[in-house]
């Protein structure tokens, strides 16, 4: 039997530029059975190598109080429960709202040099993709608003990972029914972020705007250099193939004939 997972994770971010990961903070994730109903939960608090001094930010954010924090466990063990707490499903799909949650713990689990193979195989369904869909939007939506959109009455505290993800659930208990669960899929290593993909969507329809034929070059040139760091080809790869996914996806208009 297929059990639904729904994941969500907090990170300290930071307020200032550094070389440096940021790391998870935070796991929480509601098990949920083939009827939707909710038979386990899981939760825990991860102790960061980095920056283990939450700013007044992050701390204002979730709420975590830093006694906490120091008090936790390290990755490593918190990873490791979280796995088996998984693997307690026959089978199990994740769900996140967006991919970040993914990135994040694969990342975090590289760093400590752990095997990430379980999280490479490991099925997910991003639901806030599936709510845009769903909503028939483009603009991507937090799962507050989306509780207010679908008059889901919010409870707990947003920005702790198992009160997010228990309100994620009723998000996904809603719109249960229009979901597509064949677009589910498998982490995939990104070198771009989405403020830079959404440079790039821009950039088209800046083009179809101005009727200027659609040309990788111009984009790089006029709306990516100064704004996006292009010194990592894979990213650049990476941006010149979502350039081309998007004008396949919605071609620009010709230019008309003089």
């Amino acid at each position: 039997m297929l059990d639904y997972i729904i994941l969500d994770i907090e990170f300290n971010g930071r307020k200032f530029a550094s070389e440096l990961p940021m790391e998870v903070i935070e796991i929480g994730a509601v098990r949920l059975s083939p009827s939707l109903e909710t038979i386990d939960e899981f939760t825990a608090l991860i102790k960061p190598v980095y920056f283990s001094k939450l700013n007044s930010f992050i701390k204002k954010k979730t709420g975590i109080p830093q006694e906490d924090i120091d008090r936790a466990a390290g990755f490593v063990p918190v990873i490791k429960e979280f796995s088996a707490w998984l693997q307690r499903s026959e089978s199990f799909l994740l769900f996140t709202w967006g991919g970040e949650d993914m990135k994040r713990i694969v990342q975090d689990t590289r760093m400590h040099k752990l095997d990430d193979s379980f999280w490479l195989s490991a099925p997910y369904f991003d639901l806030l993709k599936g709510y845009t869909r769903y909503k028939k939007v483009t603009n991507d939506v937090s799962v507050e608003a989306a509780l207010l959109d679908l008059e889901i009455t919010a409870e707990g505290s947003a920005h702790r990972a198992l009160d997010d993800a228990r309100m994620t659930a009723e998000v996904f208990r809603r719109i249960f029914p229009s979901l597509d669960l064949q677009l589910a899929q498998f982490y995939k290593d990104s070198f771009s972020n989405a403020k830079e993909r959404r440079l790039v969507k821009n950039a088209i329809r800046s083009m179809a705007a101005q009727k200027t034929a659609p040309d990788w070059g111009r984009v790089v040139e006029h709306y990516l250099t100064g704004k996006v760091p292009l010194t990592d080809p894979r990213k650049v790869a990476e941006l010149q193939a979502y350039f081309e996914a998007e004008l396949q996806a919605k071609p620009l208009a010709p230019k008309p004939a003089n």
